[in-house]
């Protein structure tokens, strides 16, 4: 817990952002309530709209390959910006399990995962997913047999990944909406694997 009133410098990249944006401002590109707006945007977005495409994935074998062949375009045509960078959308297996990191710092598809959490963007899972991967998903309660590979993938400014996990047993005929309630965003980094939710069991009277 932070002590009231003590001052903490930016860092680097804080820096460069308050930097660019004051600029912006300054020279009439954008306003302050442009940014506040599409800040407030991008606060309340969750993963919704990776785990649409997932679902539609799981159900199209068409679009499955579209997706995986150009990750960008599959995403714009569920009409889903990805402006200005290339999104890789890696298939999980029964052979492989992938799992999304950024060692420089966070670069994530915000525009489909909404912000990142915390954790992504801490020192200890950067560096540490790389070195010692099944480890760190185990400490996330995902435990990958050891025939399993797992295969890290280090996201940057131009390019960003997502994880396509495999589809859970047992939801035949399901519906694109309920598939897609199965993705979370730790699915989508690779973190954790789609389950489906367990059922309380009623007590007899």
């Amino acid at each position: 817990m932070k002590e009231a009133g003590r001052y903490e410098p930016y860092s680097y990249f804080q820096l460069m952002e308050v930097s660019l944006r004051e600029l912006l401002v300054e020279k009439g590109v954008v306003t302050e309530d442009a940014i506040a707006g599409a800040t407030a945007i991008m606060r309340a977005r969750g993963p919704e709209r990776g785990a649409a495409m997932v679902a539609r994935a799981w159900l199209d074998p068409a679009y499955k390959a579209r997706m995986l062949a150009n990750g960008s375009q599959a995403a714009e045509e569920l009409g889903f910006e990805v402006p200005g960078l290339r999104l890789i959308v890696v298939e999980n297996t029964p052979q492989a399990h992938n799992v999304i990191v950024c060692t420089l710092c966070s670069c994530y598809p915000r525009m489909l995962l909404g912000l990142p959490p915390e954790w992504y963007k801490s020192r200890p899972y950067r560096s540490r997913v790389v070195r010692e991967p099944r480890k760190v998903l185990a400490e996330f309660g995902t435990r990958i047999p050891a025939k399993m590979q797992i295969r890290v993938h280090d996201s940057n400014a131009d390019m960003r990944y997502m994880v396509l996990p495999m589809r859970p047993a047992g939801t035949g005929g399901w519906s694109e909406e309920r598939l897609a309630a199965l993705v979370t965003r730790d699915c989508l980094i690779g973190v954790a694997v789609p389950e489906i939710p367990k059922t309380p069991k009623t007590r007899k009277s």
